[in-house]
């Protein structure tokens, strides 16, 4: 059924629940500001839209929901995330198919847009419009017609508008119908008419080397930076090559930002019976204290310790 949502957020890990059902699987933020984002969901009967506002820097891992394709493009010609690697610029958009696995990542402040259409709806449409064949590349960037990218863009704007100010609105079938439909086709007409670099294998390589490694991290965050790109059958150069270009870190600095973000929540969130930060760092094979003291001022702008105090007193 049609609906729709817009929420402010000021805590990351509820901005990235908000996202689970839009296949954002981790949410790392890299920046050491306070976080602020604002979000607007819609979901039509066939369509979702999505339209973020984001302060803080931060990565993204994101899965493409089964029978899915993810459009994404930047708002309003300001700053974007790339996604999988690929930096959109304005008069851009991306493409990626079902089930595929990708890092989304942002510099700074930033507004973006994203459109999630089921691939088999899109396919029927497509053949319709264009009255051929009509498929779309598991992976690519694209610069459709600009008349055809400011249609789709002022559709997509309008409904997140009327979404944000009567939400109601989205309720009516009637008026719900004829605007999915007016997307599907601004939709096909920039796919139709654009030009596509598909990803190539070799960056299709290393977007999957990066998702393996978030799996990794998931199972065995404990195992050495070799351990893990002999399992991901990587060199050490190349998975530090590739966390390089999509995640502007090395592998170990991700890893190290990952658990102390996972120590950070536990701590926000802990009972008024722990009172002990090794406790819960041991939780997360985070041993030595004085190292960790020190890494987690630097983020957090206080210690492990006075995080704990404000998070048992908020339990109790």
């Amino acid at each position: 059924m049609p609906g729709s949502r817009a929420s402010v957020f000021g805590e990351a890990e509820q901005f990235q629940a908000a996202l689970g059902v839009d296949g954002v699987a981790e949410f790392l933020v890299t920046g050491h500001r306070a976080f602020r984002a604002r979000l607007t969901q819609v979901a039509l009967d066939r369509v979702r839209l999505l339209a973020a506002d984001e302060a803080q820097p931060r990565i993204a891992f994101v899965s493409v929901p089964a029978g899915m394709v993810l459009v994404a493009f930047p708002v309003d010609g300001g700053p974007s995330p790339s996604w999988g690697g690929i930096e959109l610029r304005t008069g851009e958009m991306t493409t990626f198919g079902r089930g595929e696995r990708l890092h989304s990542r942002t510099l700074g402040p930033c507004r973006w847009g994203a459109i999630q259409i089921p691939e088999d709806q899109l396919a029927r449409y497509g053949c319709a419009l264009t009255g051929s064949g009509f498929a779309v590349a598991s992976a690519a960037r694209w610069r459709p017609p600009r008349a055809e990218l400011t249609q789709l863009r002022r559709l997509h704007s309008a409904a997140v508008r009327m979404a944000e100010a009567r939400a109601g609105a989205l309720t009516d079938p009637e008026a719900a119908h004829g605007l999915e439909q007016q997307l599907l086709h601004a939709l096909i007409d920039c796919l139709s008419t654009g030009q596509a670099d598909n990803e190539t294998s070799a960056a299709r390589r290393h977007r999957g080397i990066l998702a393996r490694f978030e799996d990794l991290l998931a199972a065995e965050s404990s195992l050495r930076i070799a351990e893990m790109s002999a399992a991901l059958g990587a060199s050490e150069r190349l998975l530090r090559e590739c966390c390089n270009r999509q995640l502007g870190m090395s592998p170990s600095l991700y890893r190290r930002r990952r658990l102390l973000q996972q120590l950070h929540r536990a701590l926000q969130d802990a009972c008024g019976d722990v009172t002990s930060v090794s406790l819960v760092a041991e939780r997360y094979r985070l041993r030595d204290l004085g190292r960790l003291a020190a890494n987690y001022r630097t983020v957090y702008g206080e210690l492990p310790s006075a995080t704990l105090r404000r998070g048992s007193t908020r339990g109790r």
